[in-house]
């Protein structure tokens, strides 16, 4: 017991390390002067749309709100039926100038139906440079100066940006959902990149029509659950790099009960364990509650012990309360909510080892390295 006190407690100053060095990352690529943009291409920025979720309108208004001297806005859903078809009637009757092309169909190209919609809006797209780009997301009216500039760069064949979470209800789950964004993903993909990943975030996925049809198309990544880690992989396939654009959007958390919350997140694990197994499995040293608590129970509770669970709870908060000051988001919540993370963190990661099913918008999937196959 006292060893595996020694190894929990070097775990969670790990986990604290990774946490510091993630938090000065996302502080140093927010302080980076802005690309300057020398031609502005029109664009064409496809949002495929299902139903309607908190802040849904807010988020697509954001995209009406863009400085940009030229792009089209392609809408795309499934069904005539769908709620959410009024709020784009309502922006466009609010915008009348903005380029809009609403895209109505039903069918299906293979099993990731965001995909299928994506494709059923390509026909609609009329510039070269794509914009694909997620219907919970908020973005700044300098958005596509930044995606674009990066696009320019030499040898640059796929931009994806980082993103945010703006809580859409205020129960304890959806807290809980922003936090892990917040204040574990965002440093912890900035650190990733740093060591080397070259990962697409799929809230963001801009490219050329040529660069698009190098790869395949999106036909060849519409049975895949993680289209954007795929296409990314595609892209760098073709010698081309992926890279950030220097601007983080915000995305919606929805969820207003935790059984929401983890069956979203239990997709994510699950999905990100089938396509990059050993960097997940060691993705466990993050959550440093977790083993600070360990060492406690292990140590029996010894004075020592208690001193670096505390410890490393105010760490937590101070840096987290760093990230927040880089970007000006709100205030984080109390110390303790951070304790019921790493709790939610790690029942999420046990379960992730429990099966590959993952279920996404009432569809159930299988992860399985980027591939996808349905279940009835």
């Amino acid at each position: 017991m006292h060893n595996l006190a020694l190894i929990a407690g070097l775990f969670a100053l790990i986990g604290v390390a990774q946490q510091a060095i993630g938090t000065w990352l996302v502080a140093r690529f927010v302080a980076q002067p802005a690309p300057a943009l020398r031609e502005f291409p029109p664009v064409s920025l496809l949002k495929p749309l299902c139903g309607v979720e908190p802040l849904t309108e807010l988020a697509l208004e954001s995209f009406f709100l863009i400085e940009y001297p030229a792009f089209q806005l392609v809408f795309g859903v499934h069904s005539s039926a769908d709620p959410v078809l009024e709020i784009v009637t309502r922006l466009r009757a609010r915008y009348p100038a903005q380029d809009v092309a609403v895209v109505i169909d039903a069918a299906l190209h293979g099993q990731n139906r965001k995909i299928s919609n994506l494709i059923n809006m390509m026909p609609a797209a009329k510039h070269e440079t794509l914009v694909m780009s997620d219907a919970d997301i908020h973005v700044p009216p300098y958005f596509l100066n930044r995606v674009v500039a990066a696009l320019a760069e030499p040898g640059v064949g796929l931009v994806t940006t980082l993103y945010t979470a703006l809580a859409g209800t205020p129960h304890l789950a959806t807290a809980m959902g922003a936090n892990q964004i917040n204040y574990t993903f965002l440093p912890g993909a900035l650190l990733a990149r740093r060591l080397g990943r070259q990962d697409c975030l799929g809230v963001t996925m801009a490219l050329s029509k040529t660069m698009l049809a190098q790869v395949g198309g999106l036909q060849a990544v519409a049975d895949r659950l993680a289209d954007d880690q795929v296409l990314g992989r595609l892209v760098l396939a073709k010698g081309f790099k992926l890279t950030l654009a220097q601007v983080i959007p915000a995305t919606t958390v929805p969820e207003a009960n935790f059984k929401a919350l983890l069956r979203h997140e239990l997709r994510w694990a699950r999905t990100i364990r089938a396509l990059v197994p050993i960097p997940y499995a060691a993705s466990v040293l993050q959550i440093s509650l977790f083993w600070a608590a360990l060492t406690v129970a292990a140590s029996g509770g010894a004075w020592e012990a208690w001193g670096l669970f505390l410890a490393v709870l105010m760490a937590r908060y101070a840096l987290a309360r760093r990230i927040d000051a880089a970007l000006g988001l709100a205030k984080a919540g109390d110390a303790w909510l951070f304790v019921v993370r790493d709790v939610v963190s790690a029942m999420i990661y046990v379960a992730s080892f429990c099966g590959n099913r993952v279920d996404w918008r009432g569809q159930t999937m299988t992860a399985d390295a980027g591939k996808t196959a349905p279940h009835f």
